[in-house]
């Protein structure tokens, strides 16, 4: 199970952590990925590390202003998301590897102009 956390309003050019907590399996044993999901709009992958964090890759509108990492002792992953802008605005989902039914409930991050 995942449980995303940390979601809010916050003025354009602010800054917001995301959190995802895993319970049952370890995640230090996947590829875990961000997704979001904008009002009215499909998911859109943003980011993913692998299982060892040494690696990651993001969505080229938020490179530079998004940072994925993960505390495999903790079972937790976040997204740091600095220079929020309007267009971040949407539900934030984590996942095992790209796996978009593995999702949690999602953190909704609402970002005001």
């Amino acid at each position: 199970q995942l449980v995303e956390s940390g979601g809010g309003l916050v003025q354009a050019g602010g800054f917001l952590r995301l959190s995802c907590a895993a319970s049952g399996r370890s995640l230090s044993s996947y590829t875990m990925s961000w997704f979001r999901q904008a009002p009215g709009k499909g998911p859109e992958w943003v980011s993913s590390s692998n299982a060892g964090g040494g690696s990651t890759i993001y969505t080229d509108p938020v490179k530079g202003r998004f940072t994925i990492s993960r505390d495999n002792a903790k079972n937790t992953l976040y997204l740091q998301m600095n220079s929020l802008k309007s267009e971040d605005t949407a539900v934030y989902y984590c996942t095992r590897q790209s796996n978009w039914g593995s999702r949690g409930q999602g953190t909704l991050v609402t970002v005001s102009s």
